[in-house]
């Protein structure tokens, strides 16, 4: 998809030609003299039109307007939260029309809010994302290109740009998630990761089999163990700033198949663990998106990648691991594989001497239970570093919400044979796998977003959602420093590149 962002106002945009027009309507519509906001009066006065986010109505070939389809649709106070219900509504009624390149009204939403032009960008994206890569005759969409019309083009720029930088994440992100297991293997996904070395400033290095025995991660190899496919832990650095500055770390839970090993999972919708390693996913999203914004700080992406699988060699219930931090770990659950892969790349986190470290993983079946696929459990030992994702998830409208970390919670863990063990009970299952990872990060603030519930949808809306790369991109631009008067920001070099970035194209 391609976007652009054009200064239109509602008079010079009834001269755009275009195959769909689609404007959002606010309830507080200012009247002009033209034949575009004569027509919403018009339609709202006799009331078969009205203001509410995703109300539409629609023309054809209206006099004095040079679009070919008009769409009226109501974004109620013009919020980013209804524009993005507006756009879902305007895209999924375009759906089936033969349009291919529509222009976008924001013109007629007074005092644009900063983010409505990223929210629009994005769910411009979301509605008409459609996978293909396995697909034999998959059929590109008709809708090749919009166009962002606003008022002033020069101040909704940033939210443009960084809604265009969401886009490309989003979609690497799904893309990965949505692939079949056996065309996302471990081995591809650290492919994936090395074309994102590419970029400007982002580094990668893939550890193998050997190098990960050499650290010493006995938990992440016990998971893979009972796979042929050999294990790949993935260290990727965007690098914006200068060395000196402490990086974030982002750590993706990547098991790129889970049949739960010997405690095998269900046959109804196994299909669908083909989505355990969206935490990955997300991470190499993440990444994607630093490269086109280029934010002075530096970030570091662990990518802990395995498929857990049956055989005579996998890891059985009762046998006992040592981590990569010396405890010794009880696997009373080989399904409870998450935590056993995350818990070896905290450790390894160590090294970068972190300014926080940040893990993601579709972790437990307990969090769907709790929260559904609303919003992602947020689970923090750091004050600062819970409230800064809390609002990230805020801003980007990628929602997440705060879990508790008593100490109790930790009893169910306790064993006779080894330091700790890899369940507890059913109780509070999100908060008491949340307490296994909390061990292996004493020594950084931590944080750990569950998204089990909310990286992808089954059904008939079957796919990945792509989140949360944009609660992660918005947290990581909240830790850029302020530019300070009259001083150039710190930055590291820019690496070069022969091949240019584009930023537009999405």
């Amino acid at each position: 998809m391609d976007f652009e962002l054009k200064t239109l106002n509602r008079t010079r945009i009834c001269s755009e030609k275009c195959d769909a027009l689609l404007v959002l309507i606010p309830q507080n519509l200012s009247s002009d003299d033209d034949p575009l906001s004569a027509l919403a009066a018009l339609a709202i006065k006799s009331g078969d039109f009205e203001a509410k986010p995703g109300k539409l109505l629609s023309a054809y070939r209206t006099p004095g307007i040079a679009a070919t389809r008009i769409l009226l649709v109501g974004a109620g106070d013009g919020s980013p939260k209804n524009v993005r219900i507006a756009v879902n509504a305007a895209l999924g009624a375009l759906k089936n029309s033969n349009a291919q390149r529509a222009v976008l009204c924001l013109s007629a939403l007074n005092n644009l809010p900063p983010d409505a032009v990223r929210t629009a960008v994005v769910a411009c994206s979301d509605a008409t994302y459609v996978y293909t890569t396995t697909k034999s005759k998959a059929s590109p969409a008709k809708l090749q290109r919009i166009v962002i019309a606003v008022n002033d083009a020069a101040n909704a720029r940033a939210g443009f740009d960084k809604g265009t930088a969401l886009v490309k994440g989003i979609e690497l992100a799904k893309e990965w998630a949505n692939r079949p297991a056996n065309h996302a293997t471990p081995t591809l996904l650290a492919v994936a990761a090395k074309d994102l070395g590419k970029l400007r400033n982002i580094k990668v290095e893939v550890l193998g089999p050997k190098e990960v025995a050499k650290l010493g991660m006995g938990s992440f190899m016990a998971v893979a163990q009972g796979t042929a496919e050999p294990l790949r832990f993935i260290v990727l650095h965007y690098e914006g700033a200068a060395k000196a500055v402490a990086p974030v770390v982002l750590v993706g839970k990547g098991i790129t198949f889970d049949s739960g090993g010997i405690s095998m999972k269900p046959a109804h919708e196994m299909d669908e663990m083909k989505f355990d390693m969206c935490g990955a996913a997300s991470v190499l999203g993440t990444f994607r998106a630093l490269a086109e914004l280029q934010p002075a700080l530096n970030v570091v992406g662990l990518i802990p990648a395995s498929e857990n699988m049956t055989g005579g060699r996998a890891v059985k219930p009762g046998d006992v691991v040592t981590s990569m931090s010396g405890q010794m770990i009880e696997i009373l659950n080989t399904d409870a594989e998450g935590r056993l892969v995350l818990c070896d790349a905290l450790t390894y986190a160590e090294r970068f001497k972190p300014k926080a470290v940040i893990d993601i993983a579709t972790l437990t079946g307990a969090c769907v239970v709790a929260l559904g696929g609303v919003r992602s459990a947020l689970f923090s030992t750091d004050e600062p570093l819970a409230q800064a994702l809390a609002q990230a998830g805020e801003s980007s409208l990628d929602l997440c919400w705060r879990m508790p970390l008593d100490e109790e919670y930790a009893e169910g863990l306790k064993t006779n044979f080894a330091d700790v063990a890899n369940i507890a009970g059913k109780a509070a299952g999100a908060v008491t796998a949340a307490k296994f990872l909390q061990r292996f990060a004493a020594s950084f603030p931590w944080a750990h977003l569950d998204i089990a519930g909310t990286a992808w949808k089954g059904g008939a809306a079957k796919g990945a959602t792509g989140r949360p790369v944009s609660l992660l991109l918005d947290y990581l631009l909240s830790q850029v420093p302020l530019a300070v008067p009259g001083k150039a920001p710190t930055r590291a070099k820019p690496v070069k590149r022969s091949t240019p970035v584009s930023r537009t194209r999405a």
